[in-house]
């Protein structure tokens, strides 16, 4: 999507959130009951959504193939599983991941422009994602340039995802906007719109790098966000928190909060990911708890 220059906003003045409310609406979806038909349901749409992530300096082409060979073959003991959404790693892996994949629609995202930092000059973003692209990435995860944004040189932001876009080509582009350095949720919502606006075709929370990584109420004021564009606009973004969701009942949680706020054209995975490899191993205990009654521990499954 290309940026939205015709509606711009002024970033100065987007919407302030009531912090109070906000952590308030999210804590109620964690009230809701969901009987046991619609949770394995919920847990399968979970495990669709998933994006398996390894992004370690000590990474090499067999743990990349590992975690490919994890994700195709999920459903091997479990017939009527469905894959995860893709796999994200470093540019310098995507054509391992991209060959160990091959037959299967899982697809390939690459963390680019200086990830997780982001400091690093505009030059060197744009031709970390070019590579990336050049080496089949389906997907590109970029990192806004958070010590600009807290200058308020939100032009920059603005122009910056708006080069990396147009690097893209036909991949699409989740914008990182590390939410637990952005410290505020007017921030949060000012980096969204930003992110939106410069034509993110997602909106992320983090990097996994960072504490805070996703919460329940920072991805609320970003679903809010998206929800606000889409009136405004007509141009659906798609979500994706990340770190720190790690227990299948929160993810059910998650989808219970982007079924509400956005509604169910959403539920999907070209809509909504999850950014916790962890989070498989648990989602596919509570399937087999559910068919067998029975737990099974978390290495029966695999080790992420």
């Amino acid at each position: 999507m290309p940026a939205v220059t015709a509606f711009l906003p002024d970033f100065r003045n987007t919407p302030q959130i009531d912090h109070v409310g906000v952590e308030e609406r999210a804590a109620r979806f964690t009230k809701r009951s969901i009987k046991t038909e619609s949770k394995v349901e919920g847990l399968k749409l979970a495990l669709n959504m998933i994006d398996l992530t390894t992004l370690e300096g000590k990474d090499t082409d067999g743990k990349v193939k590992q975690l490919c060979y994890k994700a195709m073959h999920l459903h091997d003991a479990y017939p009527g599983l469905p894959t995860v959404a893709a796999i994200c790693v470093y540019p310098s892996m995507v054509a391992v991941a991209k060959k160990a994949l091959q037959g299967s629609n899982v697809k390939v995202a690459a963390v680019a422009t200086a990830f997780p930092s982001g400091q690093a000059s505009r030059d060197v973003k744009l031709r970390d994602t070019k590579f990336a692209i050049d080496q089949g990435a389906d997907e590109i995860d970029m990192v806004i340039s958070r010590g600009k944004f807290l200058q308020g040189e939100y032009n920059f932001v603005f122009d910056e995802i708006a080069a990396i876009k147009e690097a893209c080509g036909n991949a699409r582009l989740k914008v990182i906007l590390e939410t637990g350095e952005l410290v505020t949720y007017d921030n949060v919502r000012r980096a969204s719109e930003i992110a939106m606006y410069a034509g993110a075709d997602f909106i992320k929370t983090s990097t996994g790098k960072i504490q805070p990584a996703a919460t329940m109420p920072v991805t609320l004021v970003m679903l809010e966000a998206i929800r606000d564009f889409y009136y405004r606009t007509g141009k659906k973004i798609a979500m994706k928190p990340a770190g720190g969701i790690s227990k299948a009942k929160a993810a059910l949680h998650y989808l219970v909060m982007v079924q509400e706020t956005l509604g169910t054209d959403w539920l999907s995975n070209e809509w909504f990911r999850f950014g916790a490899s962890s989070l498989a191993n648990d989602v596919l205990m509570q399937l087999e708890k559910e068919r067998t009654g029975v737990y099974q521990a978390a290495n029966y499954f695999s080790i992420d």
